[in-house]
């Protein structure tokens, strides 16, 4: 599995006229599902996320995570984190999940993240989404499951 995982002040998804979700100050998180991916990767990167020090403590250092500053999260799922663009213009898809075994795992993640007590808000899955990131820092990072373990 693959994550982008910002840092924001607020972020928020709508589909069509509907926001499916919305968050104050925590992290805004991009996720791909990759094809072979199980339930261990959605463990891993939820455990990671949920953990992750990315808030300023009192001396302005990245040392506090959600858990400990009561962000929540906005997960988001986004199969192009898997576009492979090494060949010609436009990305390929191939290693991506299908969408079954995607929004199974999704889902294990999302739920995965909720019993750490941090309160998750969600994109609709499979939808066109228009997701709002106001990113505080600029903090963004990377995630790989597969490059973790």
């Amino acid at each position: 599995m693959r994550a982008v995982v910002q840092r924001v002040a607020r972020a928020k998804v709508t589909v069509g006229d509907r926001v499916t979700g919305e968050i104050g100050p925590g992290l805004a998180v991009l996720v791909g599902v990759e094809a072979g991916d199980t339930g261990e990767d959605a463990a891993y990167l939820a455990d990671k996320i949920a953990g992750l020090r990315v808030f300023e403590d009192t001396e302005g250092k990245l040392n506090l995570s959600a858990q400990e500053t009561g962000g929540a999260i906005l997960a988001v799922s986004n199969f192009t984190l898997l576009g492979d663009c090494r060949k010609g213009r436009r990305p390929s898809f191939t290693e991506a999940a299908a969408a079954g075994q995607a929004e199974q795992l999704f889902g294990e993640f999302v739920e995965r993240i909720r019993l750490t007590g941090l309160r998750v808000e969600t994109g609709a899955f499979r939808e066109h989404m228009q997701v709002e990131i106001h990113n505080d820092g600029p903090v963004t990072l990377l995630l790989d499951s597969r490059r973790c373990f």
